[in-house]
């Protein structure tokens, strides 16, 4: 059922286990700080099993020193819970002590105190600090090792983070309310503009996310087998654990067992999403994302106002409930419906009022009453109808033939239609007419045959698609196809039209292979960016299709999100997530631009364009290789995280990884590498030849294919190969960078960027391994061997065979190509 496997899932994902250290170098090789004792900036706790420790650290790009818990052996840092994170200290000279009265305190360099667990009426007799292999930082006695004897514990304290064990919810007995708060910044730990958490009253339980007092998204209510509202965690995940849910006159919370082999953890971001994290142990060895909330537009609080229900299937999104009609028709019409719906008529509490059935939904959210009971659903619709403003009525537990009752009064807010099967059903009051029509509705339905209707439907859809596609020639099936596979949410016309300001030149923010890009808001606020097929477009339907097909099963950090398409008459777009900062080659390749590229910028770019690749290869449900990864292929958001983008010619690969073979060899000169260009064969090897190349760009600011050299005829790539073999790799640095960096890391990227972009497939390392060369700053890595491409001009075979295609196929270095043959 889909709310019990829901249920399941959003359950597991917080019960998690840091791995186990990969190297044990901490200083301080205990879990337990006694009262004598005392950790200064350098020393940790590390628990019993080396799953978590416990010290000061710095977030990325800040020298602040903040106390806190992090796992063990990671790469990058994986922070979980900080003590002091809206008192950082700007220093090294911060401790940590258990001072006379049992309390756990931190000072700074002056002796000040930055952070207490301030805990009244403690005994300090015996009074110890234990770091639990939890992850839960303990203040106990030290012959009480229970939680019972526990007198302050991290679990009660939460940041951002969910672990297993932790509770959830509120004590009335005790004032806590455990709820997660995000980071102000990916660099600033102190507490944020989000929170997550059980609902006020708790009754009926649900989890709300919030930004400041406004409700951002909720799960539905508890209904006995899992949360109304949630869309279900694809496969393979294992439902192996039953939830606690606990709600008495004392407390309410929600609690995972710790007792899961899988290895993942909750996190509310800065930027307001929940992401559900697993290690990926066995390759990569990295954080994964496999579900993130909101998940798609219906899951915002109250997207389509009052009264009506949000279906992401269907084009419009919004629609007004049975008995309602729009607030205001003219916005209706061109697709702007955040302002709900009003009835037709008021109820009036007159004989012959009932109820309209509207199945599987998350039920709203306003004024919503409920009981506990064993009432049966008819026994709810005669409670619901006594009362003149009952709008609604549902079961409060839907497990079984269903028992309970919930009742809302007034306008209804946040419905939306489950994509999944769900027991959950809603009961809208209507006057008796509403009745009536429905039923003749009905009776319609059932006299005319089916199969006559679906027949008449697809003969008027077909000819209309074939008068609007004649001027391009679209082929009506292949347009169907397109619409039978779209898994991700699809645009009304009228929608982005508004959205581009009707796609003037004004919002153009580019043009591609694809067409020309516009940036657009959405009447929710969001920006989005939207690829507009061309007429003359050397991508077609294949193209598309592809694009939209891969994308919308991917999810990563570094790869650009998806949020629909729009397929109307002879239009096809794609709408992303709006990028701000643009696209990597706008920095690279001006002079002006890329002084704003430090270093620590340009190495962060590289890594997570890496780590982008990776999941495309060896993690992604589907296994991708790109096949046009370049600089403007790369996107960047307003931290300047990059972003890989134009998935249009990706293609899914086998688990062996063997080379797979093309005769239609589609690309960018300059990042294509040798065997796919002149024998049509592609495998992760021809991106990490891409990657490889976009590398050695970045560190040197120059474009691969325009690079000149008053010496020789080489472009970048043996230009770079050049200077590594005669010992002089530095001058390969762009001179506009800033004078302080590391020149041993900025070295160690060019003799990467050179082994990926070796002449041989078998040469190449793999995605994971270059990351591994990149982040490594001991290991002896090997030379690099000839690359492939290394000349403009040369007597060697393959590039004159490089040479007469290019002359046959005369195209720039910022459009993606097709050759007809590999040759």
């Amino acid at each position: 059922m889909y709310s019990d496997l829901h249920m399941k899932i959003i359950i597991i994902f917080p019960v998690f286990y840091c791995t186990v250290g990969f190297i044990l170098s901490v200083v301080r090789a205990t879990d337990i700080l006694a009262a004598s004792e005392t950790i200064t900036d350098g020393l940790t706790l590390v628990s019993a099993t080396n799953r978590f420790e416990f010290g000061f650290f710095s977030p990325p790009n800040s020298r602040k020193r903040y106390l806190g818990i992090w796992c063990h052996g990671m790469t990058p840092q994986t922070i979980v819970w900080v003590a002091n994170r809206n008192s950082s200290l700007n220093d090294s000279l911060g401790a940590v002590s258990i001072v006379k009265d049992g309390n756990l305190i931190l000072r700074d360099g002056t002796g000040k105190t930055v952070w207490s667990t301030d805990i009244q009426e403690i005994s300090s007799s015996g009074t110890v600090l234990q770091l639990l292999d939890s992850g839960n930082l303990v203040l106990r006695h030290d012959d009480k090792e229970n939680d019972e004897g526990y007198i302050w514990q991290s679990f009660d304290n939460f940041t951002d983070t969910w672990l297993p064990g932790m509770k959830l919810g509120r004590d009335s007995r005790t004032g806590l309310n455990r709820k997660l708060t995000s980071w102000k910044s990916m660099d600033d730990p102190s507490s944020g503009q989000f929170t997550y958490g059980i609902s006020g009253t708790g009754r009926p339980l649900e989890v709300q996310l919030w930004k400041g007092n406004s409700l951002q998204f909720r799960t539905g209510p508890f209904n006995g087998v899992g949360f109304s509202g949630v869309i279900s965690i694809p496969p393979p995940i294992p439902a192996v654990f039953n939830p606690t849910i606990f709600v008495n006159t004392n407390e309410v919370y929600y609690e995972v067992p710790d007792s899961s082999p899988l290895l993942v953890r909750i996190v509310v971001s800065y930027s307001g999403e929940i992401y559900f994290y697993l290690w990926n142990s066995s390759s990569s060895l990295e954080w994964i994302v496999i579900y993130s909330i909101p998940i798609d537009s219906c899951d915002n609080y109250g997207y389509c106002g009052t009264n009506s229900i949000c279906t992401i299937n269907d084009p419009f999104r919004c629609s007004c409930l049975t008995g309602y009609v729009p607030k205001s028709p003219q916005d209706w019409g061109i697709g702007i419906r955040s302002n709900g719906c009003l009835r037709k008529q008021p109820l009036n509490c007159s004989k012959g009022e009932g109820f309209v059935e509207v199945k599987g939904v998350k039920v709203p959210d306003h004024s919503l009453d409920w009981t506990d009971s064993s009432a049966t659903l008819k026994e709810c619709e005669e409670e619901c109808l006594k009362n003149c403003t009952c709008t609604a009525y549902a079961n409060s537990n839907v497990s079984g033939r269903g028992s309970g009752c919930f009742f809302w009064y007034g306008d209804l807010i946040d419905i939306r239609r489950l994509a999944t099967p769900s027991n959950q059903n809603i009961y809208i009051r209507v006057e008796a007419a509403e009745l009536g029509s429905n039923e003749r509705k009905k009776i319609i339905l059932v006299v005319v045959p089916c199969s006559v209707v679906l027949a008449l439907l697809v003969l008027t859809f077909w000819f209309i698609l074939f008068k609007r596609s004649r001027r391009r020639g679209l082929k009506p099936q292949l347009h169907s196809e397109v619409m039978e596979d779209l898994s991700l949410p699809t645009f009304e016309m009228m929608t982005i039209a508004k959205a581009t300001n009707n796609f003037s030149n004004s919002n153009k923010i580019g043009v591609g292979g694809f067409g020309p890009v516009y940036k657009g808001q959405l009447p929710t606020g969001q920006e989005i960016a939207v690829k507009r097929l061309s007429i003359d477009s050397n991508q077609g339907l294949a193209e598309f299709k592809n694009e939209v097909i891969v994308i919308s099963k991917l999810q990563h950090r570094n790869l650009v999100k998806l949020l629909g398409c729009c397929i109307q008459g002879e239009e096809r777009m794609l709408i992303y997530e709006y990028m701000p900062s643009k696209s990597l080659d706008i920095y690279i390749y001006d002079s002006t631009r890329r002084k704003l590229l430090t270093w620590t910028c340009r190495f962060d770019i590289i890594t997570g364009i890496a780590r982008g690749l990776i999941y495309l290869h060896r993690d992604s449900r589907l296994r991708i290789i790109h096949r046009d990864l370049k600089a403007s292929n790369i996107l960047l958001d307003r931290e300047m995280n990059p972003k890989i983008s134009d998935f249009g010619i990706a293609r899914a690969f086998g688990g062996d990884q063997s080379p797979e073979k093309t005769t239609r060899v589609i690309g960018t000169y300059g990042y294509m590498s040798p065997e796919y260009v002149t024998q049509g064969l592609y495998s992760t090897k021809s991106d990490v030849f891409s990657f490889g190349v976009l590398v050695l760009e970045i560190v040197s600011g120059r474009k691969n294919r325009d690079f000149h050299h008053p010496e020789h005829n080489h472009n970048l790539l043996g230009h770079a190969w050049k200077l590594w073999s005669e010992g002089n790799a530095c001058q390969l640095i762009d001179e506009v960078m800033e004078e302080s960096f590391s020149v041993s890391e900025v070295e160690r990227c060019i003799q990467v960027g050179l082994l990926c972009g070796q002449r041989y497939p078998e040469d190449r390392p793999t995605m994971s391994i270059a990351l591994s060369m990149l982040n490594s700053e001991t290991a002896l890595l090997p030379q690099p061997k000839r690359p492939g491409f290394y000349s403009e001009r040369t007597a060697n075979e393959t590039e004159d065979s490089m040479d007469k295609q290019q002359q046959q196929h005369p195209v720039t270095n910022d459009i993606t190509i097709t050759l007809s043959e590999g040759r």
